[in-house]
């Protein structure tokens, strides 16, 4: 356990570890010569695992709460800055030169709309 896991075990792994332990732990005669493998240890490590499983939900909780909060401020503030463009078009004009520095362009910007040219056929 010297080198760090490439990956995360999957949970159903987890549980299948769970499901061995308790059976370890039913053996009543069960004295590995290691004593880090014993079943306390192993119980150690468990709960270790379990409190980290739980912080970890909880911070995944809190995470979900911040993000919302951060999305809802993004749109109060976009739709904020979109009022005070239509404000600043309402005060100065649709053809102002304060509507550059809101980002809109003036009316006289706008190309006019043309008609197609008629081609003549030659029948």
């Amino acid at each position: 356990m010297g080198t760090k896991a490439p990956y995360r075990i999957q949970m159903d792994v987890i549980a299948a570890d769970w499901a061995n332990l308790q059976a370890v732990a039913s053996l009543p005669d069960y004295a590995p010569m290691n004593l880090a493998y014993n079943v306390e240890t192993v119980r150690q490590l468990e709960a270790a695992l379990i409190v980290a499983q739980q912080t970890e939900d909880t911070i995944l909780r809190e995470a979900t709460i911040i993000r919302e909060q951060t999305t809802d401020a993004g749109w109060a503030f976009h739709e904020a800055i979109n009022r005070i463009k239509t404000q600043v078009e309402a005060q100065y004009g649709s053809d102002s030169p304060a509507l550059h520095a809101v980002g809109r362009k003036r009316r006289s910007e706008h190309k006019r709309p043309t008609r197609p040219k008629k081609t003549k056929t030659v029948a």
